[in-house]
């Protein structure tokens, strides 16, 4: 795991990237396996029986053992969540951005009109608004210091949605990856995952990295690169090689987001 801070000369983008030269082969046989390991898991825990509403396995799934009182889980963290993503999705396409809180609020009543969240925002008052706007401001200069230029040839992908279902439907796995670049139709590897955080990293980061990679491995068969959390909080950000033991041990969390799920019911 490397350990940098936005102080670093490397941008994100070129550590992600990395020398081409000293990439792997891609990894085309990987994927067959891990799902094994996971229909067979799964038949271990649930067996034979069809379930009428499915498992959902989610990156919050995998980090439910871990402090939920963070501030990051009240509503204006959760806000300012959802604004440094919309911030990262313009950054990523080349967009000027000339103030952040407005044109993140503006890209993201474009993108779902309303919703709850979206109403929450709009009933706080001006001083709230006021020390969110400057919250914000200070997480996107953070992760913009950090991130770097990211070039269109690098084919970069914002919001990458991705679902699974397994056991005849009876599990489902969904993930959103925040940015991705590179493709999967290289002869090296060449996919890179970047997701942003607005919380200091911690253990439930690193298993939602491994799980980022897991799927996207899941997705396309390929396996991707290398998979990265940032945290525009504190500027560190950890970036992992992803290899066949990482996705194992992914694996082995989603396999125990099932069993816990499955206890409860």
């Amino acid at each position: 795991m490397t350990t940098m801070l936005d102080s670093s000369p490397i941008s994100v983008v070129e550590a992600l990237r990395g020398d081409r030269s000293q990439r792997p082969l891609i990894d085309i046989a990987s994927a067959g396996g891990l799902r094994s390991l996971l229909e067979d898991g799964i038949f271990e825990i649930i067996g034979a029986e069809r379930l009428e509403t499915p498992l959902a396995v989610r990156t919050s799934s995998l980090q439910q053992h871990f402090a939920t009182t963070d501030l990051a889980m009240s509503t204006p963290g959760r806000i300012r969540g959802v604004l440094i993503g919309q911030l990262l999705r313009l950054l990523s396409v080349g967009m000027s951005i000339d103030h952040a809180f407005d044109d993140a609020v503006a890209a993201w009543r474009g993108e779902v009109g309303t919703n709850e969240l979206i109403k929450q925002l709009d009933i706080l008052d001006d001083d709230d608004r006021a020390r969110l706007a400057t919250d914000l401001e200070a997480h996107f200069v953070t992760l913009t210091r950090a991130l770097g230029e990211i070039p269109a040839r690098w084919m970069p992908r914002s919001c990458v949605r991705a679902t699974q279902r397994l056991a005849g439907g009876n599990v489902v796995l969904r993930d959103v990856v925040d940015l991705m670049i590179g493709t999967s139709t290289s002869e090296v590897a060449s996919i890179a995952l970047f997701d942003v955080t607005t919380s200091p990293l911690g253990e439930g980061a690193e298993r939602s990295m491994r799980y980022h990679a897991l799927m996207q491995t899941l997705r396309t068969s390929v396996m991707p690169l290398r998979t990265c959390t940032f945290s525009s909080a504190t500027g560190e950000i950890w970036i992992r090689d992803v290899d066949y033991g990482l996705l194992a041990r992914s694996v082995d969390d989603v396999l125990t987001s099932v069993r816990d799920q499955w206890s409860v019911r």
